[in-house]
């Protein structure tokens, strides 16, 4: 192999170097648009505020349980209304992070779980304050439903 040959070769080499990084960043930057347009789903607010109800709804529920436990039965009736809701608003977070056309049926059921769920949290909010923020979350989520519901 001559100079030239060698020369001629480690140009070649270097060209298609090039042509490869720019390739690559060409897909980086595609792929940054790609994931851009699915992060700004349409239903962020609903998937977050059916979030902020799931969290708040597992604290109350745990609260709700430790009552329970202690014999206080009027603690049953929220129980069940935030242990519905917490079921409701997984699925429905779920869907709307996916966009899904099953979205506004789901935001009709858990609307009405969220009602529910805030109506029995408002019996115990002044006594606990697990159920007083659980209640004012499900209120948000079912503002949040209501844009949707079907």
């Amino acid at each position: 192999m001559n100079r030239r040959e060698l020369l001629l070769g480690g140009m070649a080499l270097a060209g298609a170097a090039l042509v490869a990084n720019a390739q690559a960043e060409e897909h980086q930057h595609d792929m940054s648009m790609h994931e851009h347009h699915h992060s700004a789903s349409a239903n962020a607010d609903l998937a977050k505020s059916a979030s902020d109800c799931m969290q708040k709804g597992e604290v109350c529920l745990s609260h709700c349980l430790i009552l329970l436990g202690e014999g206080d039965k009027d603690m049953a009736a929220c129980a069940k209304s935030v242990n519905q809701m917490l079921a409701l608003c997984g699925a429905l977070q779920q869907l709307a992070n996916q966009n899904s056309k099953l979205l506004p049926k789901m935001a009709a059921l858990a609307l009405e779980a969220c009602e529910q769920c805030a109506e029995a949290c408002k019996k115990h909010a002044e006594k606990h304050e697990q159920c007083k923020s659980c209640g004012e979350s499900c209120t948000a989520c079912a503002k949040e439903c209501k844009k949707l519901a079907a």
